[in-house]
């Protein structure tokens, strides 16, 4: 049961209150904002909560046991609080919103009302809205593993195993080709080094951001072309640099033969195919109960 502060509980039984609402959003980076739909600043739990974010809550839905409650936020876009270019490059995905009830008249007086997680986030004409879903979604998500012929690790992580050293380079953006074909510069691995691989921003608008390659081929002259899965949020610039991993099509006999690391495949590579699951025996097949690969 929530327990309101003295202070603020005898605030509330008055005939008049000056209360207002203040969010606190914790990105996944780290970096915590303050907003509230007050018409000033107010500073309270260690956050200053701005005033010219235009936050404000709308209608809220809120149900009993574990079902998940559904509410949403929307503001402006202010160089002083939420900037486009962030949403766009959905550094709000996955945030922790912390809505608090304050009387403005005297900002120690203020209690956590929910907390919550920001889902969708839609820009429109200058503004945002934000959906916000209660902790109790995360119930609703897919937990632990399921059975595949192919790794569900991702390559290099504490599960794979396998080392980085050599397989990682930095480049340099030398022109576009739409979207997601980027010719670079800085780059010596032979063609389809990294294919599957991850690239990572570490300059320009983009600065954080990392995608999936689709294609790597290397072009001669010091040239390489790179093929995105996905297009950027904010359009990349010639003169952004990068950084580049080595890819991993997950199959067994790439992590064996290719990074000798066939101890810690993550899949189940002796795990037959459908077509032989409901096969059936014949004179010609051979059924003597040995280990199908990738």
């Amino acid at each position: 049961m929530r327990e309101i502060p003295d202070a603020l509980a005898a605030h509330l039984a008055g005939d008049a209150t000056t209360v207002c609402h203040g969010w606190r959003v914790t990105r996944r980076d780290g970096v915590a904002i303050g907003f509230t739909e007050h018409d000033r600043d107010l500073r309270f739990a260690g956050t200053d909560f701005l005033a010219a974010s235009g936050f404000r809550a709308s209608e809220t839905e809120a149900a009993a046991g574990l079902a998940a409650d559904a509410g949403e936020v929307t503001g402006g876009f202010s160089s002083a609080a939420i900037s486009e270019t962030d949403v766009a490059a959905g550094r709000y995905d996955g945030a922790r919103v912390e809505q608090f009830l304050v009387n403005w008249r005297a900002p120690e007086q203020h209690m956590l009302l929910t907390v919550q997680d920001i889902g969708e986030v839609t820009r429109a004409g200058g503004a945002f809205r934000a959906e916000l879903r209660s902790l109790t979604h995360r119930l609703s998500e897919v937990q632990g593993r399921s059975y595949g012929r192919r790794c569900d690790a991702a390559f290099g992580d504490a599960r794979c195993g396998a080392s980085l050293a050599g397989r990682r380079e930095t480049g340099v953006i030398l022109a576009l080709a739409g979207d997601v074909e980027l010719q670079v510069g800085g780059l010596s691995a032979a063609s389809g080094a990294y294919r599957y691989g991850l690239i990572r921003m570490t300059g320009g608008a983009n600065a954080g951001w990392s995608c999936d390659v689709e294609d790597h081929t290397a072009e001669g002259d010091g040239a390489t072309r790179l093929t995105l899965w996905l297009p950027p949020p904010v359009p990349l610039s010639p003169g952004d640099a990068f950084t580049v991993t080595m890819g991993c099509d997950k199959s067994f006999a790439t992590c064996r033969d290719r990074f000798a690391n066939a101890l810690n495949f993550r899949g189940f590579p002796h795990m037959p195919g459908s077509d032989f699951s409901y096969g059936y025996a014949d004179g010609e097949t051979v059924h003597d109960g040995r280990p199908l690969f990738d």
